[in-house]
């Protein structure tokens, strides 16, 4: 069921006085399930629209519009289909109290994964979603496999249907529909042997396995060893040179590389990145695929272009564990370019714990304390992943709260830091 949000002015919907709160309840006979229905079924030039409105009177509109011309409905989010699982590594298991609201949502919805490119298990999917998605069309989509395995996959999913995964895959792929796949690495568990079936049947179903992204399992001092323990460095190094057997299968056999290890499991295994001719088309970096090496680049190429004078200034660069030997590195080359006395800290993640090292995981309250005695001048660069839309940390600690902790210092959240000091 759909519920309209907002009526955009000077619309159809605005001229047929459609009221925020009114189901849209089917169009052409066809029963509007969700936003993903209302989209696919908006797409004809003749409309009839059964609605309810808020007081429950049912109306039927008959629309007649020009190709492509918008209806002006903007629908209420849909209901998050969450996940089934019980994965013996689920992220959300290691959460600590206090961690914001929306990271409790146990989301498995192959909408978030066509829409936003959020990876979905398919175990909450009979035959006829599945029909659905080649019916609409989704695609591409991206799923977690782990294994393909059907044993292993129940066993690390804790779900029966898990076993059904080279069926649905295959289902889809030869519907004509693009897959991008992942698989979360856990030493002892799917890695080794189990990688390897895994790399050779999902290459083995063709060109529409998109890619797969093999990413090492992300534990906290709250799910480590329960039951799945963090690979070593070696096992990541093994695990890169059995995934780059299969890149360079398909740079050969396909003209791109389609396996690709994570940033992370190749700073686990080699404590560097490769260089961008590794990533393709760098379509996977919200997967943790080539982001680190393309802020390296960008951050290289804005030095060499020169930044703001700050001179008198000291820049203080807050960041995890594993971006810190790269901005260590370039400090004093920023320190050149700026004439600001340059300070790169590497902060102790004690929310979540020290197997913990990316930068986007940082709480609020370990960021503070990683600053000591602030001063007039300081510029403080806090990686603006920390922060969602509200300005909160993971910790649920507003950003204007962590300001006021350090004034009479400028917090400056950034994405890049050329770009932050630029805006300045």
């Amino acid at each position: 069921m759909v519920r309209i949000a907002e009526v955009e002015i000077g619309t159809i919907a605005d001229e047929l006085e459609l009221r925020i709160g009114t189901r849209i309840v089917r169009i052409n006979g066809e029963k509007v399930r969700d936003g993903i229905d209302l989209t696919f079924l908006l797409a004809e030039s003749h409309l009839e629209l059964e609605t309810v409105d808020p007081e429950g009177t049912p109306t039927i509109y008959e629309i007649e519009r020009e190709p492509g011309e918008p209806l002006g409905i903007v629908p209420a989010p849909d209901t998050v289909r969450e996940c089934a699982n019980e994965c013996v590594f689920c992220f959300i298991d290691g959460n600590p109290q206090g961690v914001r609201d929306t990271l409790w949502i146990r989301d498995d919805d192959f909408r978030l994964s066509f829409t936003y490119g959020s990876y979905v298990t398919l175990t909450n999917l009979g035959p006829r979603g599945l029909q659905r998605l080649v019916d609409q069309r989704l695609s591409p989509l991206y799923v977690s496999v782990h294994t393909t395995d059907p044993d292993l996959r129940v066993r690390l999913l804790k779900n029966d249907r898990a076993g059904l995964i080279m069926d649905q895959l295959r289902f889809l792929t030869e519907n004509g529909l693009e897959v991008h796949t992942q698989i979360v690495l856990c030493p002892e568990w799917n890695d080794g042997p189990h990688l390897d079936r895994t790399l050779e049947d999902l290459y083995g179903l063709g060109s529409g396995i998109r890619t797969l992204s093999v990413v090492p399992v992300g534990l906290t001092r709250y799910n480590i060893n329960r039951p799945v323990r963090p690979l070593t460095g070696e096992e990541a190094a093994q695990a890169v040179e059995q995934v780059e057997a299969f890149r360079l299968r398909g740079l050969k056999e396909r003209g791109y590389g389609w396996a690709y290890s994570a940033d992370e499991l190749f700073l686990m295994a080699e404590g560097r990145v490769p260089d961008v001719d590794y990533y393709d088309d760098a379509s996977l970096l919200e997967n943790g695929v080539g982001a680190v090496r393309q802020f390296l680049d960008h951050l290289d190429e804005e030095l060499a272009r020169g930044l703001p004078d700050l001179t008198g200034r000291r820049i203080r660069i807050l960041t995890g564990q594993s971006m810190f030997p790269f901005l260590q590195e370039r400090s004093t080359t920023l320190a050149q370019a700026t004439g600001a006395a340059v300070q790169v800290t590497a902060v102790e993640n004690r929310f979540y714990g020290s197997s913990v090292t990316v930068a986007g995981l940082l709480s609020g309250e370990d960021l503070l304390r990683a600053v000591d005695t602030p001063r007039e001048g300081d510029l403080i660069l806090l990686p603006a992943e920390t922060l969602n839309q509200d300005d909160l940390f993971i910790d649920s600690l507003p950003l204007d709260r962590f300001e006021a902790s350090v004034s009479p210092a400028r917090v400056v959240p950034a994405y890049e830091i050329p770009e932050a000091l630029r805006s300045l």
